[in-house]
C-alpha cells in the first residue's frame, strides 16, 4: 500500500487491486467522470473515497498514472510475452 499526501495535505491510500478498478475508465476523463464511472461499475468505496480527495481546478486526467504516480507499468513486471 502506498500512501500520499494530496495538494490538502490529506493522506490518500493506493493499493495496486485498488487502482486496477480504474484500468478501464474512459481515459482522458475529469475527476467527476472518474468517480461516476467508480460508482457505476461497482468499486470499492475506498476508489470513490480517493478520487474524492483529489484536488483538482477542471483537469483531465489522461491516465492512472496522473491520478497514482507509482502505478506499475508493464516493463514493471518480469514476464516476457514473446517467451511463450
Amino acid at each position: 500500500m502506498r500512501a500520499f499526501n494530496n495538494k490538502k495535505g490529506k493522506k490518500m491510500y493506493w493499493t495496486l487491486e485498488l487502482a486496477t478498478k480504474l484500468e478501464d475508465a474512459p481515459w482522458p476523463a475529469t475527476k467527476e467522470e472518474l468517480i461516476d464511472y467508480a460508482q457505476r461499475t461497482g468499486a470499492p468505496m475506498e476508489v470513490v473515497e480517493n478520487l474524492q480527495e483529489i484536488e483538482d481546478e477542471g483537469e483531465v486526467y489522461e491516465c492512472i498514472e496522473d491520478i497514482w504516480p507509482d502505478y506499475p507499468s508493464k516493463d514493471d513486471f518480469f514476464f516476457q510475452e514473446d517467451e511463450y
